[in-house]
């Protein structure tokens, strides 16, 4: 059996990049998943590679009443709700004179309120499956040593980190697992940074030990289907580098 038979798994900004791999990589799993999105044509093109295991489902996770919706007909469709992944996320991204208060909050509406949400709505369900697990994602740019452009988008991550780690400490005694993590992957975001910032993308591909972008599905879902099975049942609470040995957390 594959490790994740039977579990439903919900997976947010799953049309394209590291929200797709992951899906695709639970599926492969065993799991059934829901795969969420603003546009619905998109992860309904995602669902359809992943066949009978997967439905598309349309949500803003920017609004309260969206996600109440989304969960209780995830719920509805597959009996109950046993991952939650929530990565979807707007980055507010440049220099703090730069960035507007706008896209600062918008950061953090679709960043930790929609998490922060979402594991909320979707708790009760994780109680009920007696083994579930919250993946949220952060990001190795809050351990730069020069955060120059990055500080309103290192903290919005921030903010899903701690409350990651808050979910771990309160809801493990209802057998919920939360985790953290923080990817380098090849998603249509990162290849039009390194586009747009070829020599900054040289320097900083220099500074990954084993000088590569992680891949969506292989390098960071199958990553994120693991941490979910049997074999990591005592693991909860932590952040976990999904970038070729690049941050320190610690």
């Amino acid at each position: 059996m594959a490790a994740l038979d039977g579990r439903t798994a919900i997976v947010t900004g799953a049309g394209q990049g590291v929200g797709r791999g992951i899906a695709l990589a639970l599926a492969a799993a065993g799991a059934r998943v829901a795969v969420v999105g603003r546009t619905l044509d998109k992860v309904q093109g995602v669902a359809a590679e992943i066949g009978d295991a997967a439905r598309a489902f349309r949500c803003d996770v920017k609004d309260a009443a969206s996600i109440d919706a989304l969960v209780a007909a995830v719920a509805e469709a597959f009996g109950g709700i046993d991952i939650l992944v929530n990565n979807a996320q707007e980055v507010p991204l440049g220099p703090l004179a730069e960035v507007s208060d706008e896209a600062f909050a918008a950061g953090f509406e679709s960043g930790p309120l929609a998490s922060f949400r979402l594991m909320k709505a979707c708790r009760p369900h994780l109680k009920a499956s007696g083994q579930g697990v919250i993946v949220n994602l952060a990001t190795s740019a809050a351990v730069r040593w020069d955060m120059s452009g990055y500080g309103a988008y290192a903290a919005v991550k921030e903010a899903t980190r701690i409350l990651t780690r808050a979910a771990a400490a309160e809801w493990g005694v209802d057998g919920i697992r939360a985790l953290t993590i923080a990817p380098h992957a090849d998603s249509p975001g990162l290849k039009a940074w390194i586009e747009g910032r070829p020599e900054e993308a040289e320097a900083f591909f220099r500074t990954i030990p084993l000088r590569r972008i992680g891949r969506c599905e292989e390098d960071i879902g199958r990553a994120v289907a693991a941490l979910c099975g049997p074999e990591f049942s005592y693991f909860t609470g932590a952040t976990v580098p999904l970038d070729g040995g690049q941050a320190n957390f610690d």
